[in-house]
């Protein structure tokens, strides 16, 4: 039976593309909004957009079930000023056109929900961080918040909003386990710097999950923390992958080789050396079960 429509906004990327299968597969259609469209398939229409214009595009959200925003430049770069300001102006501005266009719509969608990012908690050592926990300081956090004000005070009076922010999302076509997994397989797989930075993880089908939960369960309101109940030190996430790929220990890179690693892939090395222990209070409030709590569950599905 088909369950309605819903338009995947910058959904070309990594999670748009597990969610868009996790979806089709459920009975759903799927609308694709990208930058470079390609053919579509069955059950899958994919839409050009540029994240800052209303266009044709926008007839798309007539009707629909939700619409999901996943548009934002990844953070994955160096952070000169040119992408710094990409970074937050590809977030603000499809936030303040995906409003506008609903604005618009006379049968607007009945869901918008909306990716954002546990990096607004900051570098927040040891501290657990549920859903009401104070945000941190740096560009990352500021960015954040720009990204969540704009939803905020996104007026839809018919089209429930629903705030995810999200954990690292754990699945073999992503690029932050690939990349991991790639040196522990040549054995460089120890932890970074201190090993001590919290690292909030989820696995893709839990995160596919409780995106289907958002746009499903219409007590589903506000902002959550979509990631794993069980976030690990980044030394313990290591040892955890190595076992996982039966490699044995590596030494711990100290910090001056992740800075310099870091602008050998032309990345910033705070991605890696700063987290955040970041549960999922209000998912758990309201009965969500997750199929792999722990990393090693998690880990063993990913590479059986």
């Amino acid at each position: 039976m088909n369950k309605g429509r819903v338009v995947l906004a910058g959904g070309s990327g990594f999670l748009g593309t597990m969610l868009s299968r996790y979806l089709v597969d459920g009975g759903y259609d799927v609308v694709i909004l990208t930058r470079s469209p390609e053919v579509s398939a069955e059950n899958v229409i994919q839409v050009q957009w540029d994240g800052k214009t209303v266009g044709e595009w926008a007839t798309f959200l007539k009707g629909a079930e939700a619409v999901v925003n996943l548009t934002g430049k990844s953070v994955n770069c160096r952070y000169t000023e040119r992408n710094r300001q990409e970074i937050i102006d590809s977030r603000v501005s499809s936030v303040n056109t995906i409003a506008s266009a609903i604005s618009r719509c006379a049968n607007p969608p009945r869901s918008w929900i909306q990716a954002g990012s546990l990096a607004i908690y900051g570098n927040a050592g040891d501290k657990t961080c549920d859903e009401t926990a104070l945000s941190g300081t740096g560009f990352s956090v500021e960015t954040c918040k720009l990204w969540e004000n704009s939803f905020e005070a996104a007026v839809t009076p018919s089209t429930r909003k629903v705030l995810l922010r999200i954990g690292l999302a754990l699945a073999q076509e992503g690029a932050l386990l690939a990349s991991l997994s790639r040196l522990t397989r040549r054995f460089v797989g120890g932890a970074a710097g201190s090993g001590r930075q919290y690292m909030s993880w989820v696995h893709i089908q839990d995160l596919n999950e409780m995106f289907l939960w958002a746009i499903e369960h219409v007590d589903v309101a506000g902002t959550f923390n979509a990631t794993g109940p069980c976030p690990v030190t980044n030394s313990d996430f290591m040892q955890a992958l190595r076992s996982a790929l039966h490699r044995p220990w590596s030494p711990p890179l100290p910090v001056w080789a992740v800075h310099i690693g870091a602008r050998l892939m032309d990345t910033e090395p705070q991605l890696i050396l700063t987290g955040r222990r970041c549960v999922p209070r209000r998912f758990a409030d309201i009965g969500f079960s997750f199929c792999f709590p722990n990393l090693d569950l998690a880990l063993s599905d990913i590479y059986p």
